[in-house]
């Protein structure tokens, strides 16, 4: 891959599982130094593997333990780069969770864990991550826009997900969070832009395709066939925060495999 994001910083939240490791390892592929988040002292030895993995490819990071919907930790986390790297230029808010239940059912703690990581903790570290870009400044010697920020939303801001309501509720608000981040901070030469998964193989959504009935039961709203990898949104993330996307910002990208066309009305409805 080429080195479009040599010597940037990018701080990934939720890297040590899923998306966000395979955005961890496409970033530092393209030149990045990545900050691995990762959320508890149980992720820490996934978090520390992941970046020997790419100290062992020549690339450079460090960990970072956070839980993204708590500020102190947040303000904390990115206090810790600044010290170790004087800046951050890229911020994927990565980490999400699903708490599942029919709605009737759904418990005020399983809404609120949801919102907390999904919604606040995006709220969070964008705001930490616009502060530092507005002290710093233009970095035009490594980038043509001032900060890059990458919220992860999913199909799901879009297609309603029955018996998911406070997953689908927080990705949705993700939209209104990214867009008008763009709108506000746009004039700063800060890009705000979203990518939106369909179906990829992590750990999240394992039920859905670790049998054979199960993957193929998946391919049924799937045009293009494929489970999606997160090789696969790692590559897209590198070009959103690279300048070959320098004018694009409050946009959704859906990498979907076309799961938003809707196949089930491939033979009409």
């Amino acid at each position: 891959m080429e080195t479009v994001l040599k010597g940037q910083i990018a701080l990934i939240t939720g890297a040590s599982s899923g998306i966000g490791t395979g955005i961890a390892k496409s970033m530092a592929q393209a030149g990045a130094t990545v900050v691995i988040n990762h959320s508890s002292a149980k992720s820490k030895e996934a978090a520390e593997a992941i970046l020997k993995e790419i100290t062992d490819e020549g690339g450079t990071g460090m960990i970072a333990q956070c839980d993204v919907s708590n500020e102190d930790e947040v303000i904390r986390m990115f206090a810790d780069v600044v010290a170790a790297y004087g800046t951050v230029d890229i911020l994927v808010n990565n980490a999400g969770l699903q708490k599942d239940a029919k709605f009737h059912e759904m418990t005020l703690a399983e809404w609120n864990t949801v919102i907390g990581i999904n919604l606040t903790g995006q709220f969070l570290c964008a705001r930490e991550a616009i502060r530092e870009f507005l002290r710093r400044g233009p970095r035009p010697e490594v980038s043509a826009a001032t900060g890059k920020i990458i919220c992860m939303s999913s199909v799901h801001e879009v297609i309603p997900w029955a018996g998911h309501i406070n997953y689908a509720a927080s990705k949705g608000a993700i939209k209104m969070l990214m867009q008008s981040l763009a709108q506000e901070y746009g004039d700063r030469q800060i890009r705000v832009n979203s990518i939106c998964p369909g179906a990829i193989q992590t750990p999240i959504n394992r039920p859905a395709w670790d049998t054979p009935q199960a993957l193929n039961s998946l391919m049924s709203l799937i045009p293009y066939n494929r489970i999606g990898q997160p090789k696969d949104v790692g590559n897209l993330a590198v070009f959103l925060a690279s300048d070959l996307s320098d004018y694009i910002t409050g946009a959704s990208i859906f990498i979907d495999g076309g799961m938003t066309v809707l196949e089930s009305f491939v033979d009409g409805g």
